[in-house]
């Protein structure tokens, strides 16, 4: 493969310049054998770039360049980012990019400003003892899920490229290295502001303030009171993010602060997978023991995450500081009502019925389903394809899903006294996810220097709606013998 960019490409430093207290001029780890193993040509195509697939190694003379941070413009400034966080609930002032690097940013074919980032590009002033590297199979991870989440029409950061640097990295085994080349409304986060407002300058949090409305909310820029204005356009952007989170089955695994962004984008598929049987108490990052980010309870952790967002506006809110909290608290109120909006939503739009159908039928109708899903352990995914098939006239697909199925029958006549729309249902349920077994067998063939497998899982999970000859397997729940599922960060 190859990449031709611009040839008078310009990366924008307004972040380095204009927050120079939390950006370090830092340069990326020279890699001399990269080699591109996996461009993603659409997103190329936005960024106004012209892409050729070509496999890595072949004729390209400039090599990976740009993709793992070398030959910039003379004008770049690539910074590593500081940035604070909660992590599994306990705060630690100082995190940042400790592999990561914003080389700058750029504006879109359409005009919009993107992040140019790097991910496992060598270590940084925020390393923490780490190497700052990154193995091939968590990049290529983060590269088919954020491609599959874009296709869902789910708000994401996306993966440019995937590049092989050439180097051994060491975590329990020996493991070849990547970079991930990570494209970005940009990469605010919470933990940023929380950074911002530990330094006690209120002055600095007004001016992220500023800059995350110009960038993300241009609308509300000229707003009586800008945090107030962020702090709503943000709780209005997480909770529709987190009501597609949920309704695709989607497991983030690590809904620390510092993985939350402004721009109401999801970030850092670490620990991420979709979910198989379904069960509320799903957890798939082998680091958190607790289930503290266990699927049921990512709202409540969005919400305990959009409160610590709003403590530090607290003084840029008013000056009054029990009127500044009484301000937080009516927008933090808002948060469930907003998700639980969005996500009732779409659930109706999963089962084909309209939304203005009475509550007092679609509530009932609604809870009941959840209920017999959890109890049967029914594969989530499969199970909304298969219901479309009850909507023609043939329920016998999805009646197989259950044990026992006479609950299912009387929930399912409910179900169809409402008419659903078969049509409307196969629009907006997957047939096509990452699904946890074939990201394994994808990322152990690619480790293996095979990215056949690889290359298929993205062609199913990008085109996720209509079927299609040859891809039976794509839409089939893991064997049993796959047995429970644990994914790492990879650091």
């Amino acid at each position: 493969m190859s990449l031709t960019r611009p040839a008078a490409l310009e990366l924008g430093t307004h972040f380095a310049r204009e927050f120079p207290e939390m950006a370090v001029p830092w340069q990326a780890q020279e890699f001399p054998d990269a080699r591109l193993l996996v461009l993603n040509e659409p997103l190329a195509a936005e960024l106004g770039w012209d892409a050729t697939a070509r496999r890595a190694g072949g004729d390209d003379p400039a090599g990976p360049g740009l993709l793992v941070g070398a030959g910039l413009p003379d004008t770049a400034e690539p910074v590593a980012q500081v940035y604070a966080g909660h992590q599994f609930g306990a705060y630690s002032p100082r995190l940042g990019d400790g592999r990561a690097l914003l080389l700058g940013e750029i504006l879109d074919a359409s005009g919009r400003p993107r992040d140019i980032h790097l991910k496992g590009s060598g270590p940084t002033p925020f390393a923490r003892g780490g190497d700052g590297l990154a193995a091939v199979g968590p990049m290529l991870r983060e590269y088919v899920v954020s491609e599959a989440m874009h296709a869902l029409g789910i708000p994401t950061t996306r993966a440019l490229a995937v590049t092989a640097t050439g180097q051994d990295v060491y975590r329990d085994s020996v493991l070849p290295g990547a970079v991930l080349t990570r494209i970005a409304s940009s990469h605010l986060r919470v933990g940023t502001f929380q950074y911002a407002a530990a330094t006690g300058d209120d002055d600095l949090v007004r001016r992220l303030v500023a800059h995350a409305l110009d960038r993300h909310h241009p609308d509300r820029t000229a707003a009586d009171n800008p945090s107030l204005a962020l702090l709503d356009a943000v709780i209005d952007a997480q909770a529709s993010l987190i009501a597609r989170w949920m309704l695709v089955g989607f497991v983030h695994g690590v809904m620390n602060t510092d993985n939350m962004t402004i721009s109401g984008e999801t970030i850092d598929y670490g620990p991420c997978a979709f979910m198989d049987a379904f069960d509320p108490a799903s957890v798939y990052s082998s680091i958190d023991s607790q289930g503290r980010y266990a699927f049921g309870r990512q709202p409540l952790i969005a919400e305990w995450n959009l409160a610590r967002f709003a403590e530090t506006l607290l003084p840029t809110l008013d000056a009054d500081e029990d009127r500044a909290i009484e301000l937080a608290q009516a927008a933090l109120g808002r948060f469930r009502g907003a998700y639980n909006a969005a996500w009732f939503g779409g659930m109706l739009r999963k089962l084909g019925i309209p939304t203005s159908t009475d509550d007092a039928v679609t509530t009932p109708l609604l809870t009941d389903l959840i209920g017999l899903l959890q109890v049967s352990r029914v594969d989530y995914t499969g199970f909304f394809r298969r219901l479309s098939d009850a909507a023609r006239g043939d329920a016998a697909p999805a009646r197989a899903m259950f044990a026992d199925p006479e609950p299912f029958d009387l929930w399912a006549q409910r179900w169809l006294d409402l008419g659903p729309d078969a049509e409307a249902m196969d629009a907006v349920n997957p047939l096509y996810i990452p699904r946890n077994h074939l990201v394994e067998e994808a990322l152990d063939a690619a480790t293996d220097g095979d990215l056949a497998p690889f290359d298929r899982l993205v062609d199913a999970v990008t085109s996720p709606y209509v079927e299609r000859a040859g891809f039976d397997r794509y839409a089939e729940p893991a064997p049993e013998a796959f047995g429970p599922y644990r994914t790492f960060c990879g650091t």
